[in-house]
């Protein structure tokens, strides 16, 4: 009987925003590591596994995933926060780690094997126009990828007007740029259509909107992209306004993906038992870990609904392999978000995936297959960098009021 013995948090990435939960155990060598990265909160988060997780984990046995996912899911009382669910992954994450090496297997094996070869990622292209996109997205093409996101710059791009252009308040917060839905709802379906003009239709096109929209144009947005047949309308709408999904399917047929901010299942739940969304983007960290995304992941297919769990610039090695053992394991599949890792990055997790022509390959060892190496992770951190705190981009339209990420 394997017995936890302590749970550490190793901070890395030069930013170090990347925080690894480690869990020991009472046999010789055995240890399962996870993530609980959280690129704006990492304090807070670390704290509650310090502080809080592992004091009550600590003599418990290792093999009793469920049950102590059980009990630190209520051991706050209030619960689906995304600090404590985010504490909760790493340590599930670990726990599944640590289950792996002790049957021998990776983690996919465990949740009933294989049931494709490979994980298909798509691409972030961006460009500050047009010719800068289309380049961008031919780059990726002969790389391999079958499906490419298409963005102007940054998130909001076709959306943002220099503010000397644009009438605003007296003593108003007045940043160089505002965002303006209708230069938005004109600027992005006119990029698609010359994507589509230059590329035709043979490269399937995602798009994020990054829930910058008020509701009303989102589904507009939606209904005017519909020519251009895209593989998905990432994040229309704000978890806020999650409603609007079934007048968006009522009045067209653009494929959505949405999920990316979900910590609670009452968020997800009616989106896919309402059949009213394609692609689920729940970050696996955020949901829990994959106690968890792997009984979503069934509750998606009963529905017809397929699986993209989030990643993106600011995820971890860690992370990501967990949301490929789940990819490779359940049917409900559809797509993985990319990864952009720096070399260094790379050496400080041994085992980490493979990128190649598209697709993602796992190293095929024991458990999630990755590891850490603590003298490479700890010589990633910028002291002066990882004390530096985050926040999301403040973007704000015309009359000074913030536009929700």
């Amino acid at each position: 009987m394997t017995r936890i013995t302590g749970v550490r948090v190793i901070r890395t990435r030069a930013d170090g925003s990347w925080l690894i939960v480690k869990v020991l155990t009472d046999q010789a060598g055995l240890y399962g590591i996870g993530s609980a990265s959280d690129y704006y909160q990492r304090e807070a988060v670390a704290a509650v596994i310090e502080h809080n997780l592992a004091p009550l984990l600590v003599g418990r046995e290792a093999s009793a995933i469920e049950d102590i996912w059980q009990t630190v899911y209520a051991s706050g009382y209030w619960r689906n926060g995304s600090v404590t669910n985010t504490a909760l992954a790493g340590i599930d994450m670990a726990l599944w780690d640590i289950k792996g090496k002790e049957a021998g297997m990776p983690v996919y094996q465990l949740l009933g094997g294989a049931c494709r070869s490979a994980v298909m990622a798509y691409a972030h292209a961006g460009g500050r126009d047009d010719k800068e996109l289309e380049e961008d997205v031919r780059r990726y093409m002969a790389e391999g990828y079958q499906v490419i996101r298409c963005q102007y710059a940054v998130y909001g791009g076709g959306g943002f007007l220099p503010s000397e252009t644009v009438s605003t308040p007296r003593g108003a917060n007045r940043p160089t740029q505002v965002f303006d839905d209708e230069a938005y709802l004109e600027n992005v379906p006119a990029m698609f259509e010359r994507m589509r003009v230059g590329l035709g239709f043979g490269i399937k096109l995602t798009h994020d909107v990054h829930e910058h929209l008020r509701p009303q144009t989102a589904v507009q947005l939606a209904k005017r992209l519909e020519p251009y047949r895209l593989f998905f309308l990432e994040d229309a709408l704000a978890p806020e306004q999650i409603a609007w999904y079934r007048l968006m399917r009522q009045q067209c047929t653009t494929p959505q993906a949405m999920g990316e901010l979900f910590v609670n299942p009452q968020e997800w739940l009616p989106l896919v038992s309402e059949r009213l969304i394609d692609y689920l983007r729940v970050r696996v960290s955020k949901a829990g870990g994959i106690t968890p995304c792997r009984k979503l992941a069934a509750v998606c297919e009963a529905f017809g609904v397929h699986t993209a769990w989030q990643e993106g610039g600011d995820n971890d090695p860690v992370n990501q392999v967990a949301a490929m053992h789940l990819d490779l394991a359940s049917w409900s599949f559809g797509i993985q978000e990319e990864n952009h890792f720096r070399p260094q990055e790379l050496e400080a997790f041994p085992g980490h995936a493979e990128l190649s022509g598209g697709y993602l390959y796992l190293s095929g060892a024991p458990g999630l297959g990755i590891d850490i190496d603590e003298d490479r992770a700890a010589a990633l951190v910028d002291p002066e960098a990882s004390g530096r705190l985050h926040f999301a981009a403040e973007d704000r339209r015309a009359d000074g009021s913030i536009v929700r990420p």
